[in-house]
């Protein structure tokens, strides 16, 4: 497996980059803007190709890299599904998979740090954000934070992971890179409480300053979607209204880019056709299904929210696909026009 642990020494964050072997599908944890360079001067040395992008929750001490990676790598981005955040690919929630080639992350829930606050397992590690830090937690002071529902975060999901596991967190404020759910439970201050009202007593005696960077990080970071007005504007967009009516039609094929988690979670259109946006190169490009099949009906890109397939459209663009159009919003503006669904 290939794994880094990169730092930002401006907001001592960390990132994580994540492959099963050189030439293999990678996802990044938590990226820096700043950093976004170096992430790709990586991807390119060990031969990677990032597919997904994710945060851990919405930063308040530094602008994330999610955006900036989507537009220059076209991966997909992630988060919470209670995100502030406009749009992001792929809104994850408690009990979901995050899956890369040779990779999977378990998904869980952890708010009070913040309120769309979320922790991903894998293997033998966890990569809390900042619910669980190295000796520390994360504040619950602002962005909907609850010590309540830190304390059970922590206590109730986290702490119940093996002793041995690897504990990652987004930041680092003294220079320690890896910890265990063993080594916190026993050391970390903040764990030493007797009871939840202790917790919560400790958690709002902190009057901590807000983050330097709180005024510009947290506007920017609501505000990472592709805009799909550029590709509206170049007459590749459906409005769900305008799509409903294309339902059935032998003429077109309506093409869902969504994965099967999402499929089974959300329901899918009656009669679309599932690939895989991993697979949409190679799909549109000259001699791919996609292809093949846009030279005889008319192909209608959708997903959850409308940014994997924006960037769909544009590829079977460039591809020659020239019919080739996106519903505008996605599943979310498809069920805001009661369009069907199968469970």
């Amino acid at each position: 497996m290939i794994f880094r642990q990169l730092f930002d020494s401006t907001s001592s964050t960390y990132s994580y980059l994540i492959a099963s072997r050189r030439g293999a599908e990678a996802l990044i944890i938590d990226p820096v803007l700043e950093k976004v360079d170096r992430y790709i001067q990586l991807l390119n040395e060990l031969d990677l190709r990032l597919v997904k992008a994710v945060d851990t929750h919405l930063h308040a001490d530094h602008v994330t890299g999610l955006a900036e990676l989507r537009d220059r790598t076209h991966c997909v981005t992630a988060m919470g599904e209670q995100t502030k955040a406009d749009i992001v690919s792929i809104r994850l929630a408690d009990g979901d998979r995050l899956d890369i080639e040779g990779a999977s992350l378990d998904v869980i829930y952890t708010p009070g740090h913040t309120d769309d606050s979320y922790s991903f397992v894998m293997g033998d590690r966890v990569f809390t954000g900042d619910t669980l830090l190295i000796r520390g937690t994360g504040r619950t002071d602002f962005q909907n934070g609850d010590p309540r529902a830190q304390y059970e975060s922590i206590f109730g999901r986290l702490l119940k992971l093996p002793d041995e596991t690897l504990v990652f967190p987004a930041h680092d404020y003294k220079g320690d890179t890896v910890s265990t759910i063993g080594e916190e439970r026993r050391s970390n201050p903040r764990l030493q409480v007797p009871s939840v009202d202790a917790y919560i007593a400790l958690m709002n005696g902190l009057n901590l300053p807000n983050p330097k960077m709180m005024d510009v990080a947290v506007p920017a970071n609501m505000h990472i979607g592709l805009p799909q007005a550029k590709v509206a504007a170049q007459g590749w967009a459906l409005s769900a209204r305008d799509a409903l009516p294309l339902l059935g039609r032998p003429d077109v094929a309506l093409v869902d880019l969504r994965e099967r988690s999402e499929r089974e979670r959300h329901g899918a259109i009656p009669g679309a056709l599932h690939v895989s946006y991993g697979s949409l190169e190679e799909s549109v490009g000259p001699g791919g299904v996609l292809h093949e099949l846009g030279s005889v009906k008319r192909l209608i890109f959708f997903c959850a929210f409308g940014e994997r397939s924006a960037m769909a459209v544009n590829a079977a663009q460039e591809a020659g696909i020239g019919s080739a159009r996106h519903i505008e919003g996605g599943i979310d503006a498809w069920k805001k026009m009661s369009g069907p669904l199968e469970h």
